[in-house]
């Protein structure tokens, strides 16, 4: 890969330390869809769950979701926490895809990055990270997820916006300017952040034997310390 970026040399040792990581990890586009709504602030361990109990209680369609009375979808999906209000922003995505695309959520995942991006952000409850989720894993188009494992790191290796007070879109801009737009780039890409964030670059970080060392600006200030001792 020629690096013209430092997030292109990130990726290959991401993915040589790590692997594939086989995501998302659900079945379909509505589990995808599902999923990214009942994940807001919730452990996946939660939200599979939640998913189980939608498919136990017959629950697995957008229209079953449409016309169950409130409690009781909030009742079902109860493990992910804050089950009124996840309640709530499904059947709003559930009411949307009614009205305007006849329930069909093919025909209104099947449209251009931008523009359903645009849609989804229209949405009760569909922020931009859950939009982006749906964009990249249910639509499989290029819109990198960002979250605060990913601005975690990103922080860690010096990459991060020169804007302390950067929001969602810019630290989104720097994958978007400095990859290929490739969707299935950023599906690993995202899933491999997440997997370092949890097993090396915690809160604290371990920088010893971590696979980005030489390049993360932490862990060569790690070596300096390590050095003058």
């Amino acid at each position: 890969m020629n690096v013209a970026h430092p997030l292109l040399e990130v990726y290959p040792r991401l993915y040589q330390h790590y692997g594939p990581q086989g995501w998302w990890p659900g079945e379909g586009p509505l589990d995808v869809v599902i999923g990214a709504i009942l994940t807001q602030a919730a452990a996946w361990r939660n939200v599979e769950l939640a998913l189980r109990n939608l498919k136990a209680a017959n629950c697995w369609s957008l229209e079953a979701i449409r016309q169950l009375p409130p409690d009781d979808l909030a009742a079902i999906i109860r493990p992910s926490g804050y089950f009124n209000a996840k309640a709530r922003k499904l059947q709003a995505f559930a009411n949307h895809v009614h009205h305007h695309h006849g329930g069909d959520l093919a025909a209104f995942l099947n449209q251009d990055a931008g523009a359903l991006r645009e849609e989804l952000l229209s949405i009760h409850g569909i922020g931009p990270e859950t939009a982006d989720d749906i964009v990249l894993y249910a639509a499989g188009q290029p819109s990198f997820v960002i979250d605060a494992y990913t601005r975690r790191i990103l922080g860690r290796l010096g990459l991060a916006p020169a804007n302390p007070k950067a929001g969602y879109a810019e630290y989104q801009s720097l994958f978007h300017r400095s990859l290929p737009p490739d969707a299935g780039l950023f599906n690993e890409y995202h899933a491999l952040l997440d997997r370092h964030a949890k097993e090396r670059c915690g809160k604290t970080p371990r920088c010893a034997g971590c696979c980005l060392r030489e390049v993360c600006s932490t862990g060569q200030r790690s070596d300096a310390l390590t050095l003058q001792d």
